[in-house]
Formats: structure tokens, C-alpha cells, sequence
């Protein structure tokens, strides 16, 4: 159980919904036909799937790692400070799943295997030593989301349209500056700017859809779900900016990447290919229950 604590189960599906969307806009951008697709490329797609959700469960593995002198006074129900899974134990077990998610990877092509490469890099920079950085922290959990779009979009072994992956960087950078507030509540101002990051990241999404797909109709419903779910907690951390309120905010938005996903993964395919993807949502609803987010 402890092991499965430290790789944060709830947030798992939000990485495999992230290769979705990027096999979506691959599918999309190259034309292909969904079925004959899935016909060649099903084995490939779920070697990516795999790789994310290793990569991303080894990123939150060694964020406790590194964080386990901080916890003991700041989070002292995590596994590590609580004893229940000893430091070196936690080590081993992050290192491995990183590098059996970059093997994976690798499987399905050489540029797979690169973007997977420095994602891993990225995330351990992250990890050891940018997320205390109020600027260049937030940017590098972003990039690691962003690299993770890539990582999707690879199954073809095209990425011309990689900057599609500022979509989540921008996203995930407002959802850090939230976390900022996290343990001791107090950051009305990285609200504000999460606030109106969000805001950005909606007019680009549809900007997207409606420069390149033309699938407004059938994509605005799950934008607007996107910002509903993401709105309401942060307005409520905003009134009252307790550490409670703020962890809200933070968890509705890391699960409503799901949606996000799905939104993009609509405006490159079909309604039925978001619907899929939203279907992961309950699941990260669900493990939360279980298992903390954050």
C-alpha cells in the first residue's frame, strides 16, 4: 500500500489521458483514418500509455524522495516520513520506474525514446532542484506536461506540431503557482494569475479548434466542462485562501487535465474519441478517494 501511495494512483490516468490527446492531434494533423489507425498502431499507442503513466507514477516516486526531510515536518502522513516505505527502498523503486517507462518508450520508436529521455531529465530536474524556484518551477512542471502531449503525438513519428504542447505548459504552470499556497494557504496573488493563465488557456485551446479543425460544436461542451470544474474551486480558494480550499483548487485542477485532454482529443478526431477520454475522469475521481493527489 505504501508503495502504491507514493505513486499517487489518482493522478495516473491525468498522464495516460495526455498521450490520448497527442495520439489524437497526431491522428488528426496526418490525416488518418481512425480505424485503419488503431489497426496499426494499437500495440505502439499502449507501449506510450505505459511509458506516461511509469514515467510520470517514477516523477512523484522521487518528488517524496527529495522532499522527505520537509515532509517530516510538513507532510508527516506521507509514506516516507510516516515509515512506512523506507528512503533508499523509495529511491530504487522511482529510478526503475522511470527507466522501464523510457524502455517503453523506446520500444516504439527512436524519437519516442528522445522525447522520453528528456522528459526524464526534466522531471528529475523538477524534483531536485527547480520546484523551489517561483518562477522556473512552475515552468518545469509545465514543460514536463508539455514534453508528455509530445510523447503522444510521436506514435507516428511526427511532431511538427509540437508546439500545440504550450497548451499544457501554460496549464500546469498556473496549477503549480496554486500549489504554492498548498501547506500554508496565503497566495491570493498566484490565484489571480492562475486565474488568468486558465483564461489563456481556454482562447488557445479554441483558437486551435477553430483555425485548424473546425470542430467548434462538437468540442465546446467539454471546454466549457473543462471550465467549470477548474473555475469554482479556485474562486473558493480565492475568498477564503485557506490551505484546505487551496489543495481543492489544486486536485480539481490536476484531474480536470483529463478533460482538457479530451477536448483537444475531440477537436483532432470526434465527439466519441472525447467521451473515451473523459471516462478516465471518474477513475482519477475515484482513486482519490483512495490515494492523495497531491
Amino acid at each position: 500500500m505504501g508503495y502504491a501511495r507514493l505513486a499517487r494512483p489518482a493522478n495516473l490516468p491525468t498522464a495516460a489521458a495526455d498521450i490520448f490527446a497527442g495520439i489524437a492531434i497526431a491522428i488528426g494533423v496526418n490525416d488518418q483514418n481512425l480505424g485503419t489507425f488503431f489497426t496499426n498502431n494499437s500495440f505502439n499507442s499502449l507501449c506510450l500509455i505505459l511509458a506516461s503513466v511509469l514515467l510520470y507514477a517514477g516523477g512523484v516516486v522521487l518528488n517524496d524522495v527529495f522532499d522527505a526531510k520537509i515532509d517530516k515536518i510538513e507532510r508527516p502522513e506521507r509514506a516516507i516520513p510516516s515509515g512506512l516505505v523506507p528512503l533508499k527502498s523509495a529511491a530504487i523503486y522511482g529510478t526503475l520506474l522511470l527507466l522501464l517507462g523510457f524502455l517503453a518508450a523506446f520500444y516504439v520508436s527512436v524519437l519516442s525514446g528522445l522525447i522520453a529521455g528528456v522528459l526524464m531529465i526534466a522531471i528529475v530536474m523538477y524534483d531536485a532542484f527547480s520546484k523551489n524556484h517561483e518562477f522556473i518551477g512552475p515552468l518545469n512542471m509545465g514543460v514536463c506536461r508539455g514534453l508528455n502531449l509530445v510523447l503522444g503525438m510521436s506514435v507516428l513519428n511526427d511532431v511538427n506540431y509540437w508546439w500545440y504542447a504550450l497548451v499544457p505548459v501554460i496549464y500546469i504552470f498556473a496549477i503549480t503557482l496554486i500549489s504554492r499556497g498548498e501547506v500554508h494557504g496565503n497566495n491570493k496573488r498566484h490565484i489571480i494569475w492562475a486565474g488568468l493563465l486558465y483564461a489563456v488557456v481556454f482562447f488557445f485551446v479554441l483558437s486551435i479548434i477553430v483555425s485548424k479543425t473546425n470542430m467548434v460544436l462538437q468540442t465546446l461542451p467539454f471546454l466549457m466542462l473543462f471550465v467549470f470544474l477548474i473555475y469554482g474551486p479556485l474562486i473558493k480558494a480565492y475568498k477564503l485562501n485557506s490551505p484546505s480550499n487551496v489543495k481543492k483548487a489544486v486536485i480539481a485542477g490536476v484531474l480536470s487535465i483529463i478533460v482538457l485532454d479530451a477536448s483537444l482529443a475531440t477537436s483532432f478526431t470526434n465527439w466519441q474519441v472525447g467521451i473515451a477520454v473523459v471516462m478516465l475522469f471518474p477513475l482519477s475521481i475515484l482513486l482519490s478517494k483512495l490515494f492523495a493527489v497531491t
